[in-house]
């Protein structure tokens, strides 16, 4: 059922899914998409880039990037405009392929599709609100003018939880700010991939503006990052990998834009509305299966609320129902594949001979069908110098951790080398107003879980979560855009 959704929903032939320069192509080889919802299903054979076809790429990007920078805004923004209806008018279908590889319940990937589709509305706007602006001059008679222009050309390197939704936040910016775009998704979803390429191939921007390169990071990405020919590399990704692409890009100058890894914390303040908190903490620590960089997998507990908490989380958990991404009433899906399952186990068993109580969860699970399915997972009596509470582990895994009062708790959300996203759960004025000023992330978060963010004001971390201008909203030009100082003479 699942390979005849793909095929349904692609009209593409994966084996000939690379497209460069306005053409579908064949790759060297290529690469089974396999359904961790049910590891019996293959969803295609998906084409893979070989070293020549990126450079193919990368020399077709510049030489249609100056043609796009100078199509008429209008023009632009319709193309953009048009991209976004259709991911929205074809969001269910859309959202099943997204689940069927990713492993996300089927609401989510419906809403990822549906949010992707909303950025390209945005920056279509945007398109139409490129305004520069007017100075004068210390010297009479001059007149001065401020303009962007766009950077060029673009590789844009993207992950596999959020495989349309984060590809499209890059995206839709390069694109309205009049770059090209070489796009190397994640080889977990290359599905979600070619379906995307498929919409923007529909609305006839210039050949070789926009380019789909499926593969591997070793070749693929490798060859992009480390060419002379991109103007600006975009990745959301690993840390370790974060520092190859900035290692790579630095000795060309080339523009590096990195959104990487994330230890979010999520703290339970004295006074918080014990409702809100468990709600905020489920969402943000097993949401997505954990595979969030938002995720919140640090729960800072204030003492006096700690065992009420911790009593609700596991009540709560024993409700959440796990299963195959596409059935009804599911609240996470599998993982995306072993490599990742047996990950999270390991950490699990890190976790326990570190001392860690196992309150919840712990185990993989058996299903009707076999697919990479694990418990939603607490632990509590943990302490924040441990591995399992400093390191990133994508899993629907959080720790318990207790504080005796706000000052700690804010010192223990600041203590790791990560900061992405942080939040407090309080009814306090106070406590809100010191946390927000207090804490050392990039997104902060007041009685919301910490995973869940807006697309028109900006996104990215501080120390090891982010590096470069952030994205999203308005603030995307200043990576996606140069600024130019014009001065003449009035005569």
């Amino acid at each position: 059922m699942s390979a005849q959704t793909a095929q349904k929903v692609l009209q593409q032939d994966p084996t000939k899914a690379l497209y460069i320069n306005g053409e579908w192509q064949a790759g060297s080889d290529t690469v089974d998409n396999i359904n961790p919802s049910n590891t019996s299903e293959n969803l295609g054979e998906f084409a893979q880039a070989s070293t020549e076809q990126v450079k193919d790429a990368i020399a077709a990007a510049r030489l249609a990037q100056p043609k796009w920078e100078a199509t008429p805004l209008e023009k632009k923004q319709s193309i953009l405009q048009a991209i976004g209806d259709e991911l929205i008018a074809r969001c269910d279908e859309l959202g099943t392929l997204l689940s069927l590889e990713e492993g996300k319940p089927f609401l989510e990937g419906r809403g990822e599709i549906y949010r992707a589709g909303q950025f390209f509305h945005y920056y279509a706007a945007e398109v139409l609100r490129q305004m520069g602006d007017l100075a004068e001059s210390v010297r009479p008679g001059v007149k001065v003018e401020v303009t962007r222009e766009a950077v060029g050309v673009v590789a844009i390197i993207s992950p596999w939880n959020f495989p349309t939704a984060t590809a499209v936040w890059k995206i839709a910016p390069a694109l309205a700010f009049g770059n090209s775009v070489i796009w190397k998704p994640a080889n977990l979803t290359p599905a979600s991939a070619v379906a995307l390429a498929e919409i923007i191939h529909r609305q006839g921007l210039p050949e070789g503006t926009f380019n789909l390169l499926l593969g591997g990071g070793s070749s693929v990405g490798d060859t992009l990052i480390h060419s002379r020919e991109i103007d600006a590399v975009s990745f959301t990704g690993s840390v370790p990998t974060g520092r190859k692409v900035a290692a790579a890009t630095a000795p060309n100058f080339v523009r590096c834009q990195l959104e990487m890894g994330s230890k979010n914390a999520l703290v339970i303040a004295d006074d918080a509305d014990m409702q809100i908190a468990v709600d905020a903490a489920i969402a943000g620590a097993f949401g997505g299966s954990g595979q969030k960089c938002t995720a919140s997998s640090r729960l800072i507990v204030m003492d006096s609320v700690h065992d009420a908490f911790v009593e609700a989380m596991v009540e709560r958990m024993k409700t959440l129902k796990v299963g195959h991404a596409l059935d009804d009433g599911i609240f996470m899906g599998p993982v995306v594949d072993d490599k990742q399952l047996t990950s999270n186990m390991d950490w699990i068993e890190k976790a326990k001979q570190s001392g860690a109580n196992l309150a919840y969860g712990g185990e993989r699970l058996e299903m009707a069908h076999d697919g990479y399915y694990m418990a939603p997972t607490l632990f509590t009596e943990t302490e924040n110098s441990w591995d399992i509470n400093q390191e990133e582990v994508f899993a629907p895994l959080a720790c318990v951790m207790r504080a005796k009062d706000l000052e700690e708790a804010i010192a223990m959300t600041n203590d790791t080398r990560f900061g992405l996203t942080g939040g407090i759960i309080t009814q306090s004025l106070r406590n809100s107003a010191l946390f927000k000023e207090q804490v050392q992330a990039g997104c902060v978060m007041v009685n919301l879980a910490t995973a869940g963010t807006d697309y028109h004001v900006p996104f990215g971390g501080r120390k090891e979560s982010s590096f470069g201008p952030r994205e999203q909203g308005q603030y995307a030009k200043e990576f996606y855009t140069i600024v130019k100082t014009a001065y003449q003479k009035a005569y």
